[in-house]
């Protein structure tokens, strides 16, 4: 990389606690950028690079990196989903999350995190790497938005920097896309997706729009509308972008809690045990957010000794996901389930439902 860019690299391996890294005299024969081993609190600086401590997690807040002990007790440590997760949280568009070779599949779940808060994600060609499970788990989320061999990254990660909207991000919060070309794109979109997102939430669709523009290097919303005009994939990418489909496990804790300690309880008290107990999840992404009513609901007839047949009903507008939902099985569910839940300040944290069980916490398939 250039030692010029202005972005920040935190470097982060799967190492044993009182493991002796040489990383960092590795990467210092490497590259011409300072690297530094993280301690607690450093607030991070343009042109540098950070390694994780052996042991325990990194996380980041308000720009400064935090080391954070390990869950002891945890069946799997995952200090890339940690870090990942935490970065898409305070950096939000800025964030950039890369794959590089490895085994497992850590680094996924952040991934999605990542591409949750509208930033940018870049996966290592799985052919180009010595070890495939990671690269071959983030590319299989359909969510990465460059999939290359390592050696062609840096030029991409220094086009993305320097895209029009990644620099001029804070300026531009409160500003609107023209509206001419804006509805264009709402036509565009309509005649190619059946789907009308002219009413849909305008901060929501600029963010989206300018992240396409930004991958493109694009500079203007007309040149964007003579792209999408001239590329069909790219008005497939970009519905399936408005479409938001990254979920997981309790992602509204708030909703979850009230539905588990009063709504459902109140529901199956005013219907009598022979009755089918139907529900429906609309926008259901990849699945995630089905099951987890699967648990609450099966959680509910255990505490109020009662059984019955149950019917849930998943759906959304982007049939990927959908498809990708109906190949997966609960047994693939419970393991990342148990994986989003294996390392300490989880944001889907559900304290009523937790309770030492979730390795057996796995849905019936029905």
């Amino acid at each position: 990389m250039p030692t010029d860019t202005g972005m920040t690299f935190v470097v982060v391996t799967h190492q044993h606690p009182g493991h002796t890294s040489m990383l960092l005299k590795l990467l210092g024969r490497v590259t011409k950028l300072p690297v530094t081993e993280t301690t607690d609190g450093v607030k991070l600086q343009p042109n540098r690079v950070y390694l994780n401590p052996p042991g325990g997690y990194l996380a980041l807040i308000n720009g400064a990196l935090q080391r954070m002990d390990a869950n002891t007790s945890a069946a799997l440590r995952l200090p890339i989903d940690y870090f990942l997760r935490s970065l898409a949280t305070d950096q939000h568009e800025n964030a950039i999350c890369i794959i590089l070779s490895g085994t497992g599949t850590d680094g996924t779940l952040g991934l999605k995190a990542v591409k949750g808060a509208l930033g940018m994600a870049m996966v290592q060609e799985a052919a180009s790497a010595k070890y495939s499970g990671m690269p071959t788990s983030a590319i299989a989320t359909g969510l990465a938005d460059f999939t290359l061999p390592a050696a062609e990254m840096p030029g991409q990660l220094v086009a993305y920097a320097s895209g029009p909207y990644i620099a001029t991000a804070a300026a531009t919060q409160t500003a609107e896309l023209p509206a001419a070309p804006l509805q264009k794109i709402f036509v565009l979109l309509r005649s190619h997706t059946g789907h009308d997102f002219s009413d849909y939430k305008g901060n929501t669709i600029r963010r989206r729009i300018e992240r396409r523009m930004n991958l493109h290097q694009i500079k203007s919303p007309a040149q964007y509308v003579r792209y999408l005009q001239e590329n069909a994939r790219e008005i497939d990418l970009l519905f399936k972008e408005l479409l938001i489909s990254v979920t997981s496990f309790f992602r509204d804790a708030d909703a979850f809690n009230a539905l588990s300690a009063s709504a459902l309880p109140a529901l199956l008290d005013a219907r009598a045990k022979s009755d089918v107990l139907r529900a429906w999840v609309p926008g259901c992404a990849t699945g995630e957010e089905v099951y987890s009513l699967a648990i609450l609901i099966r959680e509910c007839f255990a505490s109020m000794q009662r059984d019955g047949e149950v019917q849930i009903f998943g759906t959304d507008l982007d049939s990927a996901a959908i498809e990708a939902t109906r190949e997966r099985r609960p047994a693939q569910y419970a393991q990342q389930y148990a994986d989003r839940h294996a390392f300490p300040g989880s944001h889907d944290a559900h304290p009523p439902l937790h309770r030492g069980s979730e390795k057996t916490d796995q849905p019936d398939s029905g």
